[in-house]
């Protein structure tokens, strides 16, 4: 059962287990402080990734967002320190309304093979809330100290 974190109650996510996973565990967050639930690979046999590679890798889960949810699949920072592991389109979204297998898409910036296990810890899920907009087309907008300048226009920091 979730702990509530800062005295909310946990969001309820129904979620579908694929045979493929059946012995995998559910996505966890790894502290109780933790933003991320923890996503694990649902190979059948090891992946070999090999540098400049990439591969869609199953979670063998399927879910259902409530309204107004999306589920933002984020690298694992060290897997990215260590190994160059990176998700290319990150972060990915997992709309409200799509049903199929979670995926992640990994990348192998590194110089070495790496190897995806079974059961491993590959990336992490943040649920976060969708705001929706209405667009008010206007012909100016308001001016602001940056005003146009944008790609490293408010410089690096150092002089």
């Amino acid at each position: 059962m979730p702990v509530p974190h800062a005295g909310k109650t946990p969001l309820t996510v129904r979620v579908v287990r694929l045979p493929h996973a059946a012995d995998l565990p559910l996505p966890t967050y790894a502290t109780k402080g933790a933003a991320g639930l923890d996503l694990v690979a649902a190979v059948t046999e090891p992946v070999l990734l090999a540098p400049g590679e990439r591969v869609l890798v199953p979670t063998g889960l399927r879910i259902a967002l409530p309204e107004g949810y999306e589920l933002q699949v984020r690298p694992r920072s060290g897997l990215a320190l260590k190994h160059g592991i990176i998700l290319p389109n990150s972060p990915g979204t997992i709309d409200e309304d799509y049903r199929g297998e979670l995926g992640v898409i990994m990348l192998n910036t590194g110089n070495d093979l790496f190897r995806i296990e079974r059961g491993a810890r590959i990336a992490q899920g943040v649920i976060a809330p969708v705001e929706r907009i209405e667009w008010d087309e206007c012909a100016t907008l308001d001016e602001t100290a940056r005003g146009e300048g944008g790609f490293g226009s408010t410089g690096t920091g150092v002089p």
